[in-house]
Order: structure tokens, then C-alpha cells, then sequence
């Protein structure tokens, strides 16, 4: 494997566990919808990937409706969901290897960039990282290609061969994989391992323990 010198992470998933206050937000925006659930497990699905792709993937919402399910959503999400989630055990003590160990971390989420640098402050972390990366408010920038390539041109990082990304979904191996980065899976989030060997991970770890071992 390659000697990165970055970084680059996943939020939702990958360090930490917001399926709470996503699955909460989604339900409160689908109620407001007047769309009714009949199997809540699908709600899961949205844990990760732009909220706009995921209501129109899965309830096949007009752009219109995209943006009023967007609206309720925030709304819910703005007051309560945003504390509902919390950081998995050990995400801290392995960003403290990675840059005892000279690496260069960077957060790239598909999660609004406002919303992920205050649930990092709220976990003390936001100190180990260089940038936090995210989507826009206004739905400018929202796929996972383009918050890497957003977070590669601010950290002015042009040798991209130095550059790892870890995620548990598809549409972070997709994404890193448009912007030309090898993309390492994680399994303790909402991904499962033919998802993520069939998007192209080049490595998959099980937990926290096995992703320092193929880091450092």
C-alpha cells in the first residue's frame, strides 16, 4: 500500500454514529410531506449520501418536493437532531497516531459544513483536523465528488497519489474515486462489504484497531 500523507474522512458513519438524528429528521420532513412509511428500516438509507439524491431514489420526490422535504429535514435537524449522535470509541485515539505519525487529516462529508464543524467541536476533535470539508447550505455543492474536490483545491493539494479516503458507503469510494484517490472501507458504520468491494475499496477495515493497522 501507498505511504499517504492524507486523510481524508467521512463523517456520518465513519466517526460518528447520527443515524439517530438523521433517521429523526427524515421522518419528521416525510411526515410534514405527507409521505407514510411502511418499512422505517429504508430511513437508515439516508445516513451518508446527499439528502437530495435519497428523496428522490427512494420516494421519487419532484425538485420541488426535494426542496421542501431539504427544508423540513434542516428544521428538525437545526434543533435536535444535530445532537442526536455520538462518536464512536477510539475515532480520537487513532487521529492522535495519524498525526503523531506525520499524517495530515481532513474531513470530507456530504453533511452541510456548518453542521459538521460544530458536532466535531461538541467532540473536541476539530483541534486534529486541517479542514473540515462539507456540502453547502444551498445545495450548490452536495455530492461527495465534489465536497473532495472542494477540499483538495483548499488544501492546495495537487499530488493526489498521497491522498487516502475511509468511508462506509458506495459514494465514498465513487466519489474518491472521480476525484482519483484509492478509498479504504469501513464496516462498523452503515456499509456492508459488497457494497463497498463492488464500489472498489482497495482495503476494508472491520473496526477502528484493523484501519490503524493498514494506515500506519
Amino acid at each position: 500500500m501507498n505511504k499517504y500523507k492524507y486523510v481524508f474522512w467521512d463523517l456520518d458513519g465513519t466517526i460518528s454514529d447520527s443515524a439517530p438524528g438523521i433517521v429523526n429528521s427524515v421522518s419528521y420532513a416525510l411526515e410534514h410531506m405527507g409521505t407514510k412509511i411502511t418499512d422505517r428500516r429504508i430511513l437508515k438509507r439516508f445516513v451518508g449520501p446527499p439528502l437530495a439524491e435519497s428523496f428522490d431514489e427512494y420516494f421519487g420526490y419532484s425538485p420541488e418536493q426535494i426542496e421542501s422535504a431539504v427544508k423540513y429535514f434542516r428544521e428538525y435537524f437545526e434543533s435536535k437532531g444535530i445532537d442526536e449522535n455520538t462518536m464512536y470509541e477510539g475515532v480520537e485515539e487513532l487521529l492522535i497516531k495519524l498525526r503523531d505519525s506525520g499524517y495530515i487529516c481532513v474531513v470530507a462529508t456530504s453533511k452541510p459544513e456548518p453542521f459538521a464543524r460544530v458536532i466535531l467541536k461538541r467532540y473536541g476533535i476539530d483541534k486534529y483536523f486541517h479542514y473540515i470539508a462539507g456540502s453547502t447550505i444551498d445545495e450548490t455543492r452536495t455530492k461527495k465528488d465534489e465536497v473532495i474536490a472542494y477540499a483538495l483545491e483548499t488544501c492546495k493539494i495537487t499530488d493526489k497519489s498521497q491522498v487516502v479516503m475511509i468511508g462506509d458507503r458506495s459514494h465514498d469510494v465513487v466519489g474518491a474515486a472521480k476525484n482519483g484517490l484509492d478509498c479504504i472501507g469501513v464496516l462498523y458504520g452503515y456499509g456492508d462489504r459488497p457494497e463497498l468491494e463492488g464500489a472498489g475499496v482497495i482495503a476494508i477495515a472491520a473496526d477502528l484497531n484493523e484501519l490503524a493497522s493498514i494506515l500506519i
